[in-house]
């Protein structure tokens, strides 16, 4: 059985907006969001005032606001991250009962975590749950979050950017599947995450930072390491691409940048493995089928 995916999209579209408001008008969906009513509203009047077929930058007003993806596309649920100071606060809905029990919550949770502490750099992130809200709680508690304040009726849960990235790092944040990187390239690859640091290597430092760290003479002959060139099939379409630095990228030749999103979606991984990858408007199935070369397996370490 594939393992839970979600992917968080920027872009709120009208569509969006509708199956915001019918999962708002769902009293299951709604019984522990304080808020429901005057979001409700609020997505009420911007459909009627506002004729635009995408209604973003309205939704991103007072934080940022991002629609949950399954992996056929299928929006599921949506995710809030309102920054107040250094600490940030996450809301998190699934929006359809039949979604319910499937681990998306706590898919849809890892990919926000991700985007407050990589993309919006907040030193923690809160939750504020209903007390009897108890699959919430369950799943915010599995991830690492700690009790920090609590009522009879709501109870405050926190992460700590510090916490996370430990968290992250000793893979108990499982990811889609274990990825390898060789010391130099994680040396490398943060010294441009750095020079970079915006929105496009977000899921890049994530994955640089949660792969397992192994020497250059010892990893496997069939990983993808930078400047391997390797056969995938992309959905339906087969592929040999080169996985390089920026500077060397030429789609053409198949020189895939390691910023782009195939790039950072096999980077680490192995022969055999398949990845679902959100790309700006879609989500992608990769295999990778075979390394057709790896630097570290020729010998070459001077790269």
């Amino acid at each position: 059985m594939s393992k839970p995916f979600i992917s968080l999209c920027p872009e709120i579209s009208r569509a969006n907006a509708l199956n915001l408001m019918d999962w708002l008008e769902d009293e299951g969906v709604t019984h522990y969001l304080s808020d429901s009513r005057h979001v409700s509203r609020f997505i009420e009047q911007v459909i009627e005032r506002v004729q635009l077929p995408t209604l973003t930058h309205l939704f991103n007003q007072n934080g940022r606001f991002f629609m949950a993806y399954d992996r056929d596309d299928v929006p599921v649920g949506f995710v809030r991250l309102v920054k107040n100071g250094t600490d940030c606060e996450i809301v998190l809905v699934i929006g359809q009962r039949d979604n319910w029990g499937r681990k998306l919550g706590a898919s849809a949770l890892h990919e926000g975590m991700k985007l407050a502490f990589f993309d919006m750099r907040a030193d923690k992130l809160i939750a504020k749950i209903h007390a009897e809200n108890t699959r919430s709680i369950k799943a915010f508690v599995h991830s690492g979050f700690l009790l920090e304040q609590a009522s009879p009726t709501l109870q405050s849960y926190a992460m700590t950017a510090q916490h996370y990235l430990q968290r992250l790092r000793e893979g108990q944040l499982s990811g889609p599947s274990e990825i390898y990187i060789t010391e130099l390239d994680q040396a490398r690859l943060r010294e441009l995450v750095a020079l970079e640091h915006d929105a496009d290597v977000v899921d890049l430092e994530h994955e640089i930072e949660r792969a397992t760290v192994v020497d250059a003479r010892q990893v496997q002959r069939n990983v993808v390491t930078m400047n391997s060139r390797a056969l995938l099939r992309l959905d339906d379409e087969a592929m040999e691409v080169a996985l390089v630095y920026p500077e060397d990228a030429d789609d053409s030749a198949g020189k895939l940048s390691v910023c782009s999103g195939v790039g950072t979606a096999i980077l680490g991984y192995k022969e055999g493995d398949a990845i679902d990858w959100r790309m700006p408007n879609r989500t992608c199935h990769i295999a990778i089928e075979k390394v057709l070369y790896q630097p570290e397996a020729a010998g070459d370490f001077s790269r």
